[in-house]
């Protein structure tokens, strides 16, 4: 069993930053995949990013690439996801979540973008941001 637990989310302006971490409890967290997903209200959760067991391999939808860095910290037993020039868009519920498909999988495979691909999830944190 896997608990992750979000943090960082918050208020601010557009163009700003925030860094969000994933906390996870359990022996087998350096083993899962790691993804992050959102969801904004009225929409469906959305893939925003995944790492893999070792922080080889990431990946990032379209629309947050070159601003969001997802890394990982297996010591810590904590994934975070840096959010860099913040749009109004990028408001929503950002969720954490660790996967079993992905385990010891050293790439980023289709399944790892989706929410299927993933056992375990946080409660989620808000970001908001302002125009």
């Amino acid at each position: 069993q896997v608990q992750l637990v979000e943090s960082g989310g918050g208020l601010v302006q557009a163009g700003g930053s925030l860094r969000l971490s994933c906390a996870a409890s359990g022996r087998t967290f350096s083993s899962f995949a790691m993804g992050w997903f959102r969801q904004a209200p009225g929409k469906e959760r959305e893939f925003v990013s995944a790492i893999t067991w070792s922080g080889g391999s990431t990946a990032y939808t379209d629309s947050v690439k070159g601003r969001f860095t997802i890394s990982r910290d297996n010591i810590k037993n904590t994934v975070y996801l840096q959010m860099n020039s913040l749009k109004p868009e990028d408001k929503a519920v950002y969720y954490c979540a660790a996967g079993g498909v992905g385990r010891f999988s050293p790439v980023i495979t289709p399944s790892m973008r989706t929410l299927d691909g993933y056992d375990y999830w946080g409660q989620g944190t808000q970001v908001t941001v302002s125009s």
